[in-house]
Parts: C-alpha cells; sequence; structure tokens
C-alpha cells in the first residue's frame, strides 16, 4: 500500500513508501497526535487572551464600576484583578460569602465607606438566577466589601474551593443546582 510520508519536518519533503500494516497504524497514531497537539496549543506562539469571567459591581475598593476580570485562588487569599486595578482579600480575613440573584439587604444596610454603591433590580437581574458573588471582610479593624457579577457556569468551580480554602460556607441561593 502506498502512503505519502513527511521525511525532514524543517522543509517539505515527500515520497511515497510502503508501509507494512503495524507501521501504518503507528503513522495514523503519530498523525492523530500531532493534530492533537497542534489544535490544542495556540498557533505562533502567541497565547489566546483569557476571557473576563468576573466583573466588579461594587463594594468598598478603589476599582471602577464594571471593570472586567479575574478571580484567582492563591495559597492564602483571593484576588480579583482587572485593568482598573487589584483587590486582594486573605482567606483568614473573611467574614461572610453570599452567591445570589441580588445583593442580599444584609449586606446593602451594613455601615460601610461605599466607593460604589451596587443597585440591583430584579427586573434587570432575569430572573431566579445567581449573578452576585459578595465577599465582606475585615482589613485593619475596618469592614470592606466586594461585590461581583458572575455567571453561574464561570462561578460554579470556585464554590467547592472557596469552601475548602476559607473554612467558611459560601451562601448560595436555594433554587440554584450546585
Amino acid at each position: 500500500m502506498g502512503v505519502w510520508v513527511v521525511k525532514r519536518s524543517w522543509e517539505i519533503v515527500v515520497q511515497k513508501a510502503e508501509l507494512s500494516p503495524g507501521r501504518l497504524q503507528r503513522a495514523g497514531l503519530l498523525a492523530g497526535v500531532l493534530l492533537l497537539a497542534l489544535t490544542a496549543s495556540p498557533l505562533a506562539g502567541g497565547e489566546e487572551a483569557v476571557r473576563s469571567q468576573f466583573k466588579y459591581a461594587g463594594g468598598t475598593e478603589s476599582l471602577s464600576e464594571g471593570c472586567e476580570g479575574n478571580l484567582e485562588l492563591r495559597p492564602e487569599s483571593m484576588t480579583f484583578a482587572c485593568r482598573g486595578g487589584e483587590v486582594s482579600v486573605p482567606y483568614s480575613s473573611i467574614t461572610l460569602m453570599q452567591y445570589r440573584s441580588e445583593v442580599s439587604r444584609r449586606v446593602l444596610q451594613l455601615k460601610l465607606p461605599w466607593k460604589i454603591r451596587p443597585i440591583i433590580s430584579r427586573q434587570l437581574v432575569g430572573g431566579k438566577k445567581n449573578r452576585y458573588f459578595t465577599v465582606v471582610y475585615r482589613l485593619e479593624s475596618h469592614p470592606r466589601v466586594l461585590i461581583l457579577r458572575v455567571q453561574p457556569d464561570a462561578m460554579r468551580p470556585y464554590l467547592a474551593e472557596l469552601d475548602l480554602r476559607t473554612q467558611k460556607r459560601v451562601e448560595v441561593q436555594s433554587y440554584e443546582e450546585y
């Protein structure tokens, strides 16, 4: 059976070769692995930009409203980083975590030096889907809050990890399935 094979990878040199069934199977396997490696890694050495999943919706931090970024869970703290800045919250300082369709009254009624106070209407949120991840914490004996808007599919992987790292439960509104 005649098959075309590449003799050297750095230049296009092809020749017709006779392959046994065993060699043909290995060549097919090698081609499959090569194809998988090419499609899994970014081409031309450039990396694809990571899509921002979290949006700053309010709190006591000096970030611009709507600043889009990502949440990173580090060994001692969680960090929200966006173009407007970075907020690092030590796990030991967290007093409350909630994931709800709106920011709870309990959080909104806290006496805090709000930089951005979230204005959230149930009609704007769009039904019974959790969208707001709220973290209340204390730094230097001052209460602070970080409110991030995030879709349920993006938040789901963080819930168990946060429970483990903080030794506290994330309060999730009961109608969500996690």
